[in-house]
């Protein structure tokens, strides 16, 4: 996919994709949703990618989703056409028109084996903050702001942001940035948790390549993208049993891999690791070990 509205750089095997409409603010379109996934896709099959950093052009990150189309923006019948409606007259909420297509966005991040890092260079609000929840961590620029701006709009918030919110900042916090729908400073994000540092502006890809880049040079791929995925999903495990299911067989497969025994010989050699297995053959059998869940 050639992309025009996002970059795709990648550099000592961190890949940095880059919001590319910084004449709307970066303002997320349908075609930027579909190139966004397309990126991700990209790096999950690219052996050399070893971390993400997700940034924007400009002076935003985000400003949300493109509002050009007016008081129909957020009317899927006007966007997509009407959906379907069972024989009595109901909607059919199980057609694919009524899937919030911006959630396709966030649940493919949420699937990526790569570490991926939100670099907000300025302001974030609604979808625009929302795609960053299923990312892992979160740097701010000073310059950052923030905003659940949904109830403001009439709307609610999507993008699967009241599974991830809440987890991340606790309910009380969720709730009352997205009640008020109020932009507020990047430190603010940083007391309420949402951001992991704040830092000035011409500091924050050096802060977040500096940590994507341990990620890449020090970790075992495989390991890492195992990590991610065990940490996310038990988030939604209903007793700790079921993370010592998963523990047990990621340690299990991965104790008897050239990996782990590379790691600990480079430990006790005092060297770094040099890691050789790769996400895209050497995932163990039984990864993924979810089915994963249809709109329906």
């Amino acid at each position: 996919m050639a992309y025009k509205t996002i970059k795709y750089e990648v550099v000592e095997q961190i890949l940095t994709i880059t919001l590319n409409r910084p004449e709307k603010l970066n303002a997320c379109t349908v075609t930027m949703e579909h190139e966004l996934i397309d990126a991700f896709d990209r790096a999950d099959r690219d052996d050399d990618v070893r971390a993400v950093i997700v940034t924007g052009e400009g002076r935003a990150f985000c400003a949300g989703a493109d509002l050009s189309r007016g008081a129909d923006t957020f009317d899927t019948d006007a966007k997509r056409g009407p959906v379907k409606r069972l024989p009595d007259g109901t909607i059919d909420y199980s057609d694919p028109k009524v899937s919030d297509s911006s959630g396709h966005l966030t649940l493919r991040i949420f699937r990526c084996l790569k570490p991926v890092i939100a670099a907000v260079n300025g302001p974030a609000v609604g979808m625009g903050v929302t795609m960053q929840l299923a990312m892992d961590i979160r740097i701010a620029s000073e310059a950052a702001r923030f905003g659940f701006v949904f109830s403001q709009r009439g709307v609610v918030p999507e993008e699967a942001s009241s599974w991830f919110l809440p987890r991340i900042v606790g309910i009380a916090q969720a709730l009352e940035w997205c009640y008020t729908g109020r932009v507020f400073p990047a430190s603010e994000a940083l007391s309420g948790r949402l951001v992991s540092k704040v830092v000035p502006p011409d500091q924050l890809l050096p802060t977040a390549r500096t940590l994507a880049r341990e990620i890449a040079v020090k970790a075992a791929p495989v390991s890492i993208a195992l990590i991610r995925q065990m940490m996310w999903r038990m988030l939604g495990a209903d007793d700790p049993m079921e993370a010592h299911k998963i523990d047990s067989r990621g340690f299990y497969t991965r104790g008897r891999s050239a990996d782990a025994k590379e790691g600990v010989m480079a430990f006790l050699e005092k060297r770094p690791g040099v890691f050789k297995d790769k996400v895209s053959v050497n995932m163990p059998d039984y990864f993924p070990w979810w089915a994963e869940r249809e709109f329906k």
